[in-house]
């Protein structure tokens, strides 16, 4: 299981390349199509990033094994309300 840092690096990652995205759809580099996909599919990486942090960081804080996180599904974390 990845641990808070390599979580940390892929979010910087991610929105790396969200910011390489927008500015190639500014410049005419891509289509606006082709930006929507490969945002949308970094929005719902972004989120399981976030989440599996935040259930690392509440198992630590609860005295459990952060270890024990689990990356969710796309549905599961798009669909969390609250």
């Amino acid at each position: 299981m990845a641990k808070d840092l390599d979580i940390q690096h892929r979010i910087t990652s991610l929105i790396d390349e969200e910011h390489r995205l927008r500015n190639a759809l500014q410049a005419g580099r891509i289509e606006a199509e082709d930006e929507r996909t490969r945002l949308g599919q970094l929005e719902v990486e972004l989120d399981q990033c976030w989440d599996l942090l935040r259930q690392r960081r509440a198992k630590r804080e609860f005295g459990e094994n952060p270890d024990e996180a689990q990356v969710r599904d796309p549905k599961t974390v798009e669909g969390y309300i609250g």
